[in-house]
């Protein structure tokens, strides 16, 4: 199976396009799952402290490093076929730190929790997981995050959930542009201004939501077009999230989902597929609206 494509962040560091998200994936299943993952070709893995299951992510990634897989190129030198042995720079792994570990010195523990859950010497993008604006609190917690990015216990610190009164209290401030911001992003909440927002700063769009829950799945301009392309609605989805430049997690729970969802590299969408889901916008989110989160 052909590789992610691999981005490059503002401080040219590079993300892979497509990764596999672990919001709800139960604790217990995360190892399985990132195994399962990293045979089918993923190399980009986002937890949370939130999610509880950074362990489990720690434990799948540490189990597969040093093991034989199939070389695509989409490693950190190789290129062609053939067999090369996983290293932890083939892999990256972000984590985001919680509303409630805000502030300078609670984020320092926080990600110091982080890294003895996932057992990993360094993570590749540190993110403020909301801005919990009523807070006050995300300048202090994102200048915690700059400390760790010079000190080098991450390869890039970033945001999530930002909205642009957010980005722009943080740029007066910030000493290290973020990396990224992960928000809600998929065909019927489009945060078209946003990603312009974020094109103009250098900031990397990353979707969480990619599939809204589930629910743009039953859209039937996404069937229709499923239907002329011979491939699933989620796979039509993640084709446009791709083509239209963002980084995308979707979350799967088997095997199958989990190989579905990466099997979108051989296809594109034309001009009028990419029209019709750009129509689609309904500004309609199916989680919380960051203001509403403290």
């Amino acid at each position: 199976m052909k590789p992610s494509p691999r981005l490059p962040l503002n401080n040219g560091v590079h993300i892979d396009q497509l990764g596999f998200g672990l919001y709800k994936v139960p604790p217990n299943d995360a190892a399985a799952l990132v195994a399962t993952a990293l045979g089918e070709g993923y190399r980009h893995f986002d937890t949370a402290a939130m999610y509880g299951n950074e362990t489990g992510v720690g434990r799948g990634i540490g189990g597969a490093i040093g093991t034989a897989m199939a070389s695509d190129g989409g490693g950190t030198g190789g290129s062609g076929e053939g067999v090369h042995s996983l290293e932890r720079q083939d892999i990256f792994v972000t984590t985001k730190v919680w509303n409630d570990d805000h502030g300078y010195d609670s984020t320092l523990r926080a990600f110091d929790s982080s890294m003895a859950n996932l057992g990993l010497d360094y993570v590749d993008l540190y993110l403020i997981h909301w801005p919990c604006a009523g807070r006050g609190l995300f300048l202090e917690t994102y200048r915690a995050m700059e400390t760790l990015y010079r000190e080098g216990r991450v390869r890039a610190i970033g945001v999530s959930n930002f909205q642009p009164g957010h980005l722009e209290q943080l740029m007066h401030k910030a000493e290290v542009v973020p990396a990224v911001n992960q928000i809600e992003l998929h065909p019927w909440l489009q945060q078209s201004a946003l990603r312009t927002l974020h094109e103009q700063l250098g900031i990397r769009t990353e979707a969480w939501s990619p599939l809204g829950r589930g629910h743009v799945l039953a859209d039937p301009a996404i069937g229709a077009l499923a239907e002329k392309h011979g491939r699933t609605p989620a796979q039509i989805i993640i084709r446009w999230h791709l083509q239209v430049g963002n980084v995308v997690i979707p979350k799967a729970s088997s095997a199958g989902r989990i190989k579905e969802n990466f099997d979108v590299f051989d296809f594109e969408l034309d001009t009028a597929d990419m029209d019709g889901i750009a129509g689609l916008e309904r500004h309609h989110r199916t989680g919380s609206h960051p203001d509403n989160v403290n």
